[in-house]
């Protein structure tokens, strides 16, 4: 009896761990329940990226629930059954109610994930919500630039064989997380404001909270950009990584940038 029970304690670890290494190709969409979220400032064109988004998520099989308010939120029926949110909602507000529905839903597995000023600059007023996705947007200095997406590590799954690439596009400078598990980054030239030369600001991470997995990209300013080959790479092996959180158990994602400093 003891022997039969260390088997299946050890295929149970095996399982986990396969799960976790467990390619992204290999991964699918199939009998997840997936909620898209989408609305606020206009010029973000919401609906336009619900419609590539939500094409693209019943092409994987995936079962997709759309609303235009945040008042889905506090849907309990929903939210219970829900695998992912992916949002797409610029500013706006984030009411107690529909923040707390939402944060609760994450924390205990469902997974996030969003793009652009659809994740990273929503709720400004809601400090729990950029606690949840671990940054959020102060300026992109003259709009539209051409800047250079560096990959940070080419073997972690999202980012895997991709190569640095260029786009042009709003360069996102954000206020982070300094614990994010960062995946691209970005370099400011300093030619619009000489005072971030040289700065380095992640573009694509990856984190938990609570069990959820969260993932974010800063690119998908217009449809252009959400299709652009890399950054749709990226953002779709991001949708698939982040809606695994209720079947793979959570691992520490924690980076702490400045635990080599001398005090």
């Amino acid at each position: 009896m003891e022997r039969v029970l260390i088997s299946l304690i050890l295929l149970w670890v095996v399982q986990i761990i396969g799960a976790q290494q467990k390619d992204i190709s290999e991964l699918t969409l199939e009998n997840k329940t997936v909620l898209l979220v989408y609305g606020g400032w206009a010029g973000h064109q919401p609906k336009k990226f619900a419609q590539i988004i939500s094409e693209w998520l019943r092409d994987q099989d995936a079962e997709v629930i759309e609303s235009t308010s945040t008042d889905v939120y506090s849907d309990k029926a929903i939210m219970g059954k829900v695998d992912l949110i992916i949002q797409s909602i610029t500013m706006s507000n984030l009411d107690d109610k529909n923040g707390s529905g939402l944060f609760k839903a994450i924390k205990n597995g469902t997974g996030f994930a969003g793009c652009h000023g659809g994740a990273g600059d929503s709720f400004r007023t809601s400090t729990e919500y950029q606690y949840m996705l671990g940054g959020q947007f102060v300026s992109h200095p003259e709009g539209q630039v051409n800047y250079q997406v560096n990959i940070v590590d080419q073997t972690e799954p999202i980012t895997k064989n991709i190569e640095n690439f260029s786009v042009r596009t709003e360069q996102f400078y954000m206020h982070v997380d300094p614990n994010i598990k960062v995946l691209a980054t970005t370099i400011f030239s300093g030619e619009h404001h000489y005072w971030i030369k040289g700065s380095i600001i992640p573009v694509v991470w990856k984190k938990h909270y609570g069990k959820g997995r969260v993932f974010y990209s800063s690119l998908g300013h217009s449809p252009k950009d959400i299709t652009h080959p890399e950054s749709w790479q990226i953002l779709t092996r991001g949708i698939l990584w982040a809606a695994q959180s209720k079947t793979v158990e959570a691992t520490s994602l924690v980076s702490p940038i400045y635990a080599n400093i001398t005090q």
